[in-house]
């Protein structure tokens, strides 16, 4: 989403050895507590406290269940994998202080995360001086990867540390458009965004593929997101006579913004991006949410033959939370930094050479492993290289995929 997501690595050298801290006097040696093995460390951050969590610890549980299925099958010989976790509450200053913590360890090589691209715009930087490789399973702000001016043609690759497993919003709001218009019948939209870097951007994005298709905006504006009295606007798309709302943003304020539009006479659906997909979104709008619909990236976890083995995985590990809408993609993500600490070790005649961090970073530019969501590589950009997105509606208490597909259409 967005919005949406990092690695961490610690090493050790033979027991005994000189042992690696997080202020680090040598980046060649780290801790050998596991039995010998080098300690490598896959750091997270993510949303996991607040109204976003359910998402968060979705990305959390996801890359532990990576870590302990890599070290089950002894994947890397000579290490031993474990997570550091930690929560951002969704908010780019709190993101900026894990990355700073992240980076002082020196066990730390990789970082998964986070949720949000406002929270990953705090972060870049720090990772990237610090040569430690960043992956998300969930931000799709197509500037995090292709500079501010990428709208305009001027793709710029401003962190080469910084990757990720989702697709962006340059593609999921024009596919949302194209839906819309084309098989959902729907001409005349109020386009609303919670004005931060996710929800404008893909409020944007859409709005430009809506009306080149020919169809028209009701009306535009912007709520505050904290707030859950969206009146004032919803007034506006009354009296617009819009046959569909498009919202940028989360589902804590989607979901009330959709059950008022609806409870104020306007029986119309609100679209969104992945932000809202969650059933955290039908809890709070309440019945008259169905028909409501959200695009999210790649296609449902549960149809690809690829996914059986994590989500049975999953079950087995008993973990309390569901993988939510980025499980998969979490997955995809640690394991991308794996497999990155895999191809380093095997180079280095089996052991983890100096100055890992900077060879691992570049070892994921490289990767290319059938995963849990499919094939997963990086293009020159560091973005995912699979672009497909789905269509969801509301159809009782949850969301059901409505349509799998690319944009551009294949």
């Amino acid at each position: 989403m967005r919005h949406r997501s990092l690695i961490a690595v610690t090493a050790a050298l033979a027991a005994g050895a000189l042992t690696l801290t997080a202020c680090g006097s040598r980046d060649n040696k780290a801790d050998t507590s596991g039995g010998g093995d080098v300690t490598v460390t896959i750091g997270v951050d993510a949303p996991l406290s607040g109204d976003l969590s359910a998402l968060g610890l979705g990305i959390k549980n996801s890359v532990d269940l990576a870590v302990k299925t890599a070290n089950e099958k002894k994947y890397v010989k000579g290490v031993t994998f474990k997570i550091e976790a930690l929560d951002d509450q969704a908010q780019p200053s709190s993101g900026q202080q894990n990355a700073t913590k992240l980076v002082a360890d020196k066990n730390v090589l990789g970082v998964v995360g986070p949720l949000n691209s406002s929270v990953s715009e705090s972060m870049q930087k720090v990772f990237d001086d610090a040569k430690l490789a960043q992956i998300s399973p969930a931000n799709t702000s197509p500037s995090l990867t292709q500079g501010p001016n990428w709208a305009t043609g001027q793709k710029v690759r401003t962190y080469k540390s910084y990757f990720r497993t989702a697709t962006t919003d340059a593609i999921q709001g024009p596919f949302a458009a194209q839906y819309l218009f084309n098989k959902g019948g729907k001409k005349k939209v109020f386009i609303i965004d919670d004005k931060k870097t996710y929800g404008a951007g893909l409020a944007a994005t859409f709005k430009g593929e809506f009306t080149k298709l020919g169809g028209a905006v009701a009306g535009e504006g912007h709520i505050d997101p904290e707030s859950k009295d969206f009146s004032a606007i919803v007034t506006q798309v009354k009296t617009s006579g819009a046959d569909a709302v498009y919202y940028g943003g989360e589902y804590p304020a989607a979901g009330p913004l959709s059950k008022q539009i609806k409870a104020a006479g306007a029986n119309i659906p609100l679209i969104g991006g992945d932000g809202i997909y969650d059933k955290k979104f039908v809890d709070l709008a309440g019945p008259a949410a169905a028909g409501d619909m959200a695009t999210s990236v790649g296609a449902p976890v549960e149809t690809l033959p690829s996914a059986t083995e994590f989500i049975a995985n999953y079950k087995k590990a008993g973990f309390k939370d569901p993988y939510a809408a980025y499980g998969g993609y979490s997955y995809d993500s640690a394991w991308a930094i794996i497999e990155a600490v895999k191809k380093t070790v095997d180079a280095n005649d089996g052991k983890l050479p100096d100055g890992a961090r900077a060879k691992v970073l570049e070892a994921v530019q490289g990767v290319s492993f059938d995963g849990v969501t499919g094939k997963v590589s990086f293009d020159e950009f560091g973005d995912a290289t699979n672009k497909q997105l789905t269509v969801y509606k509301v159809d009782g208490p949850d969301f059901k995929a409505v349509e799998s597909g690319t944009y551009p259409a294949k």
